[in-house]
């Protein structure tokens, strides 16, 4: 990765078109999310090829550059700030972007097999889970960090250090999770074409103290009854009240009526009817996941361990975004994150068992041993895209992995110590500041640490013994591999063309 940011961003911005392509901007952990007028503008080739591009994702109108957790924010500052200036030309943008690289056929397979996977599942639930997410994604630093405020508060408290210091960390970690119903109506109304400080104002009435004094179904209200997934109703609500108001009122009337009638209308309606109905749905959340792992564990483990990675290919990992926050405003973690973390595991190990046996095939271990750090820590995107999946057998194989180190973690939970994570966003390695649970930090990181060792140690297996076809035995006795069996097609596929190379993180 470029040093400069601002000489990434240069780099990035004429091969995605220009400022004049550029509609959004926006990030996450670990990726840069671009709106584009005109995709066809985008040179794919050389995007993949730049220095520090970890991988490139498209999913249903976002055109997103993986660049890893920490950078992405610093080249996405650079790059709004090129957008705010003119961007200046092309080429001017292109003399300081440092070169390119060579290419490799499993780079290109990959995005090959990628953007089969966005066509065929360009899907109306695709759509709106994505649209779900991005009211979420949003969130995830803060979350983050006030989980990691929360766990040191945790551990200082356990220890009996510092008495007088840990009430005040305690109101940090805890000040966001008390109005993030706020957050997630600010976030929904501006994701589905409201206005967003009304969103917030509908949901805020989820979290205010007077609910109290108000009766729904014979049942007096809770403040935070129903929390996320009554505050994304609630805004949602708002949002159509709006948009069904500025469609039929006069300008003159629009300014008054709208903003009244949109609060109005769909607060009474969050407060008789979606604060309870969100609240028992909630409820059940949090016992289900509870039942889960505490009766089913290991076989539950197992399940979402082997499954997880599959789901993200279809992007339906998206719809934990909300269980996951909802698990963590109930309990103060969530407990299916540490054993879908498992998957990342599953994958590293596998990614390993290809690194050792074909050997011979420098371009492929070079790809590798730039991508296991960002694996490691949890950022899959360049293992999945640029090594297993393109290879077909290996995917199968860091599937098996990732459920031997959900079963192993989901044992433990039947055991009593069950493992949690104060924050969604980062796994593997990056997850134990997160980590939280009944039986305290250490007990829990241990577990933890366990899967990731059973992760890695299965996947490595599996892929060592079982995860090699016919061509690349033969590519271990020397060379590169010359066919990759498609995992949708089942049929070789030539790997040895001209394509990018995933370049090393820097």
């Amino acid at each position: 990765m470029h040093k400069d940011p601002h000489a990434t961003a240069a780099a990035l911005l004429p091969l995605v078109g220009g400022p004049a392509n550029v509609t959004s901007v926006a990030h996450c952990m670990t990726r840069l999310r671009l709106g584009l007028a005109d995709r066809s503008r985008v040179d794919d080739a050389a995007l993949r090829a730049l220095p520090g591009v970890l991988g490139v994702v498209e999913d249903d109108g976002s055109y997103q550059v993986v660049l890893g957790p920490g950078v992405v924010g610093r080249v996405t500052e650079a790059f709004e700030a090129l957008l705010a200036a003119g961007g200046g030309t092309a080429d001017e943008l292109t003399r300081r972007a440092a070169g390119g690289g060579t290419a490799d056929g499993l780079a290109r397979r990959g995005a090959e097999l990628k953007a089969r996977q966005k066509q065929r599942n360009a899907t109306p639930l695709r759509s709106a889970l994505r649209r779900v997410a991005n009211v979420f994604v949003p969130l995830i630093p803060a979350l983050i960090g006030c989980g990691i405020v929360a766990g040191v508060a945790g551990l200082l408290t356990n220890l009996g250090w510092l008495p007088g210091l840990t009430p005040a960390l305690a109101a940090v970690s805890s000040a966001f999770m008390a109005l993030i119903a706020v957050f997630v109506g600010h976030n929904t109304a501006k994701e589905f074409g409201g206005t967003p400080v009304l969103g917030g104002a509908t949901a805020a009435v989820v979290v205010y103290p007077g609910v109290a004094k108000v009766t729904a179904f014979g049942v007096a209200l809770a403040p935070g009854q129903g929390g996320v997934l009554g505050a994304l109703a609630a805004a949602l609500l708002g949002t159509y009240v709006e948009k069904w108001c500025r469609a039929r009122l006069p300008g003159t009337l629009d300014v008054l009526l709208t903003p009244a009638l949109t609060v109005l209308v769909s607060g009474l309606v969050t407060l008789y009817v979606l604060m309870y109905a969100a609240g028992e749905v909630a409820t059940a959340v949090g016992t289900a996941a509870g039942w889960l792992l505490t009766t089913t564990g290991a076989l539950a483990g197992l399940v979402l361990g082997g499954l997880f990675l599959p789901l993200v290919m279809l992007g339906l990992h998206q719809a934990l975004i909300p269980i996951h926050t909802t698990l963590i405003e109930q309990q103060g973690h969530t407990v299916l994150l540490p054993v879908l973390a498992m998957a990342g595991a599953g994958q590293v190990g596998a990614a390993a068992a290809v690194y050792v046996r074909l050997r011979h095939d420098t371009s492929l271990r070079t790809t590798i041993r730039s991508a296991l750090p960002a694996g490691l820590l949890g950022v899959g995107e360049p293992l999945i895209y640029g090594v297993s999946l393109p290879l077909g057998r290996p995917f199968l194989t860091a599937c098996v992995g990732g459920a031997a180190g959900g079963a192993f973690v989901g044992l433990f939970a039947m055991l009593g110590t069950d493992v949690g994570a104060t924050a969604i966003g980062p796994s593997g390695w990056a997850l134990f500041p997160l980590l939280a649970g009944a039986g305290g930090w250490a007990a829990t990181a241990g577990v933890y640490g366990g899967g990731l060792l059973t992760g890695y140690v299965v996947g490595f297996a599996a892929t060592y013994f079982f995860g090699l076809g016919d061509s690349l035995r033969a590519a271990e006795a020397g060379g590169t591999v010359g066919a990759v069996c498609d995992p949708e097609e089942h049929e070789p596929r030539p790997a040895d063309r001209p394509g990018p190379r995933p370049a090393s993180p820097r």
